[in-house]
């Protein structure tokens, strides 16, 4: 399970009126990991031209899962890209990006596009990350 998610957060959900705030603050309490790895390099305020990169491994197989979790699904990893007005990237198990949403067209768009690349996944290997 992805989110620990409360009765009324549940109920909203099941009624069709999921808020957005609440939404964010059920990631941040159930994945407070990725939390923090986001609002890590979203809150540097990524400006075009100068994307925010984090590349510490987790500390953890929980903490690297938690990560995870948050980048792969569309619905937390659209929500935290709403919360922190960012575009996130994300490769491995541990390096993760936030860029300018007007910076992917403009200043960065290079730089973009090579983090997401085949090219800049296979660059990023390494026998040590190799079961991350």
């Amino acid at each position: 399970m992805s989110l620990d998610v409360s009765p009324d957060l549940l109920a909203a959900a099941q009624r069709g009126e999921v808020d957005d705030d609440a939404f964010v603050a059920c990631v941040r309490e159930s994945l407070p990991y990725a939390w923090d790895v986001v609002s890590s390099v979203a809150g540097a305020a990524p400006v075009p031209g100068s994307p925010t990169v984090h590349e510490v491994p987790p500390p953890s197989e929980a903490a690297r899962g938690e990560l995870l979790r948050a980048l792969a699904s569309d619905a937390i990893r659209g929500g935290l890209e709403r919360h922190f007005g960012v575009v996130l990237a994300f490769q491995n198990c541990h390096r993760v990006a936030a860029f300018s949403p007007a910076g992917i067209e403009g200043a960065d768009a290079d730089t973009f596009d090579a983090f997401v690349s085949p090219r800049g996944q296979l660059l990023n290997q390494s026998p040590e990350l190799r079961d991350c």
